[in-house]
């Protein structure tokens, strides 16, 4: 099987590439400057060329604050560039899997989301994932659009200055000594590797529609920090605190949990708990306390 990843040398771009190639897959992976997804005739070009029995589309604007000041680029990149993908699949018959976030609920809900509740997003950035998924949905016959949350890796994220939370909870720790996090907020934190595997288990099936793929449970900040210090060994204080002592310059969920509903449907859902996720991660980084 052929496969091309989109966003390739992205925090789960790649992973994807890694677990693709892992289970014998020819991989081409893809950035930015190998190819534009908001130009709709560079992605005809391309995939056309490519000829890949499936293509995973990584690829987004994903800052949250740059895409509420600068909404035309959010929205060429999130909703246009899934179209276009959308149209070249129909062409050419490769299955598009796409991936979106947990952004696209709003989180007045405080029940895990399943792919039935209806979006209502916060913010520019959850706009525009929600715009893609649609055009997803409208155009393309064979896909799969996968929704993840709070996703961290071993690669950078550089809508974060390469860093992710468990990055920034492990230096606030070493730097400081004390650290605040907030007990109102949760979420399914989604290591990148396990999110990678389950998409590779979307790509050879032929349900299309949307699905849900985080870790089994969910938590808030605060125990994801405390969970983060206590398999790293870490010694710090961690403070509670609520989302008033930190205020948000863009509204963002805070609520975000979601449920993989359609994947146990389909029998298909391969995610291990969110703590199990997170020893992983942390023996893949060299951060797991040692016994």
């Amino acid at each position: 099987m052929k496969v091309i990843i989109i966003g390739a040398n992205g925090q789960i771009g790649s992973d994807l590439v890694g677990v693709f190639q892992r289970r014998g897959a020819e991989v081409v992976g893809l950035t930015h400057q190998d190819i534009e997804i908001c130009d709709g005739a560079a992605v005809e070009a391309k995939l056309a060329e490519a000829r890949a029995q499936v293509v995973v589309n990584a690829a987004a604007f994903h800052n949250v604050e740059a895409c509420e000041t600068d909404p035309q680029s959010a929205f060429a990149v999130n909703a246009l560039g899934a179209r276009h993908l959308a149209s070249a699949s129909l062409r050419h018959g490769f299955r598009l899997i796409h991936i979106s976030t947990d952004y696209v609920f709003d989180g007045g809900k405080r029940q895990p989301y399943t792919e039935e509740d209806c979006p209502r997003p916060l913010n520019c950035y959850g706009n525009s994932k929600l715009s893609g998924e649609l055009f997803i949905q409208a155009i393309a016959k064979n896909y799969a659009v996968v929704r993840v949350s709070g996703l961290y890796g071993a690669a950078p994220c550089r809508a974060k200055k390469g860093l992710n939370f468990v990055k920034i909870m492990l230096k606030l720790a070493r730097e400081r000594g004390e650290v605040k996090v907030v007990t109102d907020e949760f979420v399914t934190p989604t290591y990148t590797v396990a999110a990678a595997e389950q998409v590779a288990r979307l790509a050879d099936r032929p349900e299309s529609g949307l699905f849900h793929a985080t870790p089994q449970g969910q938590c808030s900040w605060y125990e994801f920090a405390e969970a983060i210090f206590q398999y790293s060994g870490t010694t710090v204080k961690l403070l509670p605190a609520t989302s008033a002592d930190f205020p948000a310059k863009i509204p963002r969920p805070g609520y975000s949990v979601l449920d993989n509903k359609h994947l146990r449907e389909c029998g298909l859902d391969l995610m291990p708990g969110w703590r199990d996720c997170l020893k992983s991660y942390l023996e893949e980084t060299g951060e797991m306390k040692s016994h």
